[in-house]
């Protein structure tokens, strides 16, 4: 695929590119596609966790998967999950930082340098406030908690949770994360 003009590619172009695989993502004006299968582990946990989620968050807020996030002109990444204060609009097709309470990845090996340093840092400059990442330890899955310190710009580590996620922010949460996969 040749970009449409030489700096690359943009947010914008995301949308109107039919023929890019489902899950492409733009990452500082170059498409990122999902080139391996997404293995049983993640994608029940995804599901789950972001039914949790819906079941947990108060009112105001929704909880999308694999959503895009506009984070400027050239990047678009596509986490796993997020959290949005945005009211539900059946046409949306991407999110704005400013909508956006919580993004989380579910690292998988393809993933992994992605999920665990590019995106939380082009999250965290795009002042997105809560980030969490979801690694599997030996089939159960551990959350790394963080948020967003806004005197650095930086997210800070707020938590490792295994078998329980309690947290307070960005709305109070108890999920058995042992019952997330089987």
């Amino acid at each position: 695929m040749v970009p449409p003009r030489p700096s690359g590619w943009e947010a914008d172009d995301l949308g109107h590119l039919p023929q890019t695989p489902r899950h492409t993502e733009l990452i500082d004006g170059a498409l990122i596609f999902r080139m391996s299968p997404r293995r049983s582990w993640n994608s029940r946990l995804v599901e789950n966790l972001t039914f949790a989620l819906r079941q947990t968050a108060p009112a105001g807020f929704e909880t999308e998967r694999e959503m895009t996030v506009r984070l400027d002109k050239k990047s678009r990444p596509e986490p796993d999950i997020l959290v949005t204060t945005a009211a539900y609009d059946p046409d949306r097709t991407w999110y704005a930082p400013a909508d956006v309470a919580l993004v989380i990845e579910v690292v998988s090996e393809e993933s992994a340098d992605r999920d665990r340093s590019l995106k939380p840092f082009k999250y965290a400059q795009a002042r997105i406030p809560h980030f969490w990442r979801v690694e599997d330890e030996g089939g159960v899955p551990t959350v790394h908690t963080y948020e967003l310190d806004t005197m650095t710009g930086a997210y800070v580590a707020t938590g490792i949770h295994r078998d329980r996620l309690t947290a307070a922010v960005p709305f109070p949460a108890d999920i058995d994360l042992k019952n997330l996969v089987p």
